[in-house]
């Protein structure tokens, strides 16, 4: 063998570029175990029982824990540990077996405000439904049998959930809503309730300056 077959074995041995491409393999090699590392973790995250209501005070006893992969989105779902003895308030309807969103619990006392049935006096609107947030309209009902000029009569209640009407009502298309609301709302509501005030509910528009 000559001089100058050995000496371009040895150059190609100890070539660089041959060191970097083995470093990029490797490395290469390195990122695809940790992203199949990280995808094949669980954590466990806290999921609904039964269906939860706007209004429902929940504690660690009412949910359930389950093992989910959730990559980096962990902090968007409720987890062991966070729920306070106390518990929280629903905000929005949260679905039997569906994972608790922290946005769909809230710590505002449930104190200050309460449930109760209102009878609308006319269809829905398609958008509305269970934990829609709704402005509650009256028209009062005079001496006469005729109605006044609409107003607001609670805004920011909440949608419970719907009930249909039954009997004669339902060929009207009546509806009764069941409502969360402000405590001090409640006079005003039984009085227009009593009254026979008709009443109607809009959807709130948070895109909308009010």
């Amino acid at each position: 063998m000559s001089d100058t077959t050995r000496n371009r074995r040895t150059r190609f041995w100890f070539d660089p570029r041959f060191s970097i491409g083995l470093g990029l393999v490797v490395c290469a090699v390195v990122g695809v175990v940790a992203v199949v590392a990280q995808a094949d973790s669980t954590i466990t995250v806290l999921a609904a029982r039964e269906t939860l209501a706007v209004g429902d005070r929940i504690t660690p006893g009412d949910l359930d824990s389950v093992q989910v992969r959730l990559g980096g989105t962990t902090e968007l779902y409720l987890t062991p540990g966070i729920v306070p003895e106390e518990g929280l308030l629903v905000t929005r309807t949260i679905a039997e077996g569906e994972l608790v969103p922290a946005s769909a619990v809230g710590t505002r006392s449930g104190a200050d405000v309460t449930r109760l049935v209102a009878p609308l006096s006319g269809a829905l609107a398609a958008s509305i439904g269970a934990g829609s947030v709704v402005d509650v309209w009256s028209a009062k009902h005079d001496d006469r049998g005729q109605f006044g000029p609409p107003a607001v009569l609670v805004d920011q209640a909440s949608i419970v959930r719907i009930v249909p009407a039954t009997g004669f009502l339902a060929s009207d298309g009546a509806v009764n809503v069941e409502l969360l609301v402000p405590r001090d709302a409640v006079p005003v509501m039984l009085e227009a309730i009593a009254n026979g005030d008709a009443l109607a509910v809009v959807p709130v528009n948070a895109g909308l300056e009010r």
